[in-house]
């Protein structure tokens, strides 16, 4: 089957969604989409879809697996068609509570507090700027990152 990804993004034009931008009340979720899809078109990127990173924890937290993921977004379907597949494959069902604690909290997460992920976090945010003192939080620092990388200024 021949999927058209002429509709996919093109990450190496614009960024994925932010991280803050909800689907079904997951955080992370249209960021993962937006990442699968452009994998599947060949424009990625400097972004990956790989399961890892921050998008790990939406594929913990919902029992599924980045590639299995990835064969749905092959067949084309819309933001909502994934959505049904997601509540319908998810191997952790989720309560709509459940969804926005766990949404709730990694919009406001911060860097664990070792210095070795401080000290990473910091260098991250000071290759865009060394006197912004308003990203905490790793979705601050994502928008951030996706915003400078893209010709915004720090």
């Amino acid at each position: 089957m021949s999927t058209n990804t002429s509709n996919f993004p093109d990450l190496t034009q614009r960024p994925p969604r932010s991280p803050r931008v909800r689907l079904g009340g997951y955080v992370l979720l249209p960021r993962i989409l937006d990442k699968g899809r452009a994998a599947l078109a060949g424009k990625l990127g400097e972004y990956h879809y790989s399961g890892q990173g921050l998008d790990r924890h939406f594929f913990n937290f919902t029992g599924l697996d980045h590639e299995s993921l990835k064969k749905e977004l092959a067949k084309g379907g819309g933001d909502g068609d994934i959505l049904n597949w997601i509540q319908a494959n998810a191997k952790h069902k989720r309560e709509a509570w459940e969804i926005l604690a766990w949404s709730s909290y990694h919009e406001n997460r911060t860097p664990d507090s070792d210095t070795e992920t401080m000290t990473d976090f910091a260098a991250s945010v000071a290759e865009h700027s060394k006197t912004r003192e308003d990203i905490h939080g790793w979705f601050d620092w994502l928008d951030f990152d996706d915003y400078c990388s893209f010709g915004g200024k720090a």
